[in-house]
């Protein structure tokens, strides 16, 4: 992984420091539940003992004077591993509601940026012998695919695995003086500029590949302009974020989600995305919406890595930008229609699309790009963001504890008050609701609907019950308030 790591934040990297706010913080993260109860300690010794293999957890941002380029990752003169994990013990009677309270309010908080960008909150007094560990790291350092080759740099897949090899003492360089930081701009702004000039003029040997990249595009714009030049829709959950978070999980088995794709076609993701619908449907029903003349909109991050950059940290994601079918009300059909949309978007190459003009303003100086952070909060491009990242499909171990459940932690930004996390681990699929605590009060009830919408879609492709959603935690209530209230220690993918 050390091999794979940039000095400089990309422009994609970068962006998501410049429209980061103190009631949007973009960082992403995971909620793990361990059998037994982590030794805080041990737990940090462990870390402690890695930090070699994941250099990046060992350095933080330098941004350049006058914003003349992107920061970049340095060496934390001050690092310390103490600093970066702590410990959490939640009060009596440490159920769900007391979790689920302590991980909206962890999440919550932004990271410093004086600091390395991530952080691990040990929980412990869960009922049932088991223990937590919420963990947090910048958007800007990962992206979901990449967050997921950090989880495996973390956790081992033997119980008792062989300890790691003795490394040399680290010794951090010195952060660069603020002349320095304007010397490397230059260069790799001039650096910059040559790539562009030399691009340009292959473009003029061969145009061909320049030619088909605008063909691309075009198909692309003309296969979403009759609705991208649309509002959305002002839905129920949208608004001007607050501080407070609430959170919610389900899970399914992944054998019965394949079951499905089999039996109509598609791919996991089509499942996931007519799972999401069926659940908007009912909500916003509930909530007095006219789901016949409403299409939310929803991005869906798609991961463009080539094969040398497998393993890379940052970020390398496009995303398709679909229409939910929520007015439609049989479960065969909305997943039909869902499909076909997808399968549109797919062969108009929209995500492609996306990433070229993603290149293109990353060729936008620095200086412009940071003007991100004085846009509007409002949009009128997406609802929601639902990002659907495929995790190990094996059990693993941290200090001999056996993770048992993995659930994803997404952020959220401008006005969009609701995101989806979908990820997989060890058989399971894994969804993570996360919502602005006055956009979605009830968001447990949303969490009903999607085990509601996941059990009618099933049904409908004639899947045998071999598993069931957890539905134990249906709320009365206690949790949808507790989840607004701070945790009982101050407050993350």
């Amino acid at each position: 992984m050390a091999n794979s790591l940039n000095r400089r934040l990309t422009a994609q990297d970068a962006s998501f420091l410049y429209i980061e706010r103190p009631y949007a913080p973009l960082h992403i993260g995971s909620l793990g539940i361990y059998e037994g109860q982590i030794d805080f300690d041990r737990f940090v010794a462990h870390m402690d003992s890695r930090m070699p293999s994941i250099p990046r957890y060992r350095q933080r941002l330098a941004f350049v004077p006058l914003g003349l380029a992107h920061p970049t990752w340095e060496d934390d003169p001050d690092f310390d591993v103490r600093r970066q994990i702590h410990h959490v013990t939640l009060p009596a009677p440490g159920g769900h509601a007391e979790l689920m309270a302590a991980t909206a309010d962890l999440f919550s908080t932004p990271l410093r940026r004086d600091r390395p960008l991530w952080e691990m909150y040990v929980i412990n007094d869960l009922d049932g012998n088991t223990s937590g560990l919420v963990a947090k790291v910048h958007h800007c350092m990962v992206d979901g695919v990449s967050g997921i080759a950090l989880l495996m740099a973390i956790l081992d897949i033997n119980k008792e695995p062989e300890p790691a090899p003795e490394s040399a003492p680290w010794k951090p360089a010195p952060l660069p003086p603020s002349e320095a930081q304007l010397s490397d701009a230059f260069w790799d702004n001039l650096a910059q500029q040559n790539a562009q000039l030399q691009e340009f003029q292959e473009s003029l040997i061969d145009p061909l590949p320049v030619v088909r990249r605008a063909q691309d595009v075009s198909r692309s714009l003309n296969a979403t302009s009759p609705w991208l030049g649309q509002p959305v829709p002002q839905l129920p959950f949208m608004g001007q974020l607050g501080p407070a978070r609430r959170v919610a999980f389900s899970e399914v088995s992944f054998v019965e989600i394949r079951e499905i794709r089999t039996s109509l076609g598609g791919t996991v993701n089509d499942v996931v995305l007519a799972v999401l619908t069926g659940a908007l449907r009912q909500y916003l029903i509930e909530h007095g919406v006219d789901v016949d003349g409403t299409q939310p909109r929803v991005a869906i991050p798609v991961n463009v890595r080539l094969d040398e950059e497998d393993g890379a940290l940052g970020n390398r994601v496009s995303c398709i930008l679909a229409e939910l079918p929520v007015g439609v009300p049989d479960a065969a059909t909305r997943y039909a229609t869902m499909r076909e949309r997808l399968d549109l978007l797919k062969e108009e190459n929209q995500a492609g699309a996306v990433e070229m003009l993603m290149r293109t303003i990353s060729n936008v100086p620095a200086q412009v790009q940071a003007l991100g952070s004085i846009v509007p909060t409002a949009n009128n491009m997406v609802n929601l963001i639902c990002t659907n990242v495929p995790g190990p499909m094996i059990p693993l171990y941290s200090i001999g504890h056996l993770l048992l459940h993995h659930y994803p932690l997404v952020p959220l930004s401008l006005d969009m008050g609701l995101g989806v996390g979908v990820t997989s681990y060890n058989q399971r699929l894994y969804f993570g609701l996360m919502a602005e605590a006055n956009a979605v009060p009830d968001l447990e009830r949303l969490k009903e609907c999607l085990d509601a919408s996941y059990t009618e879609l099933k049904d409908a492709a004639g899947v045998t019950d071999t598993d069931i959603p957890d539905l134990s935690h249906r709320s009365n209530g206690t949790d949808a308030e507790a989840a607004t209230e701070p945790a009982s220690a101050p407050a993350t993918g």
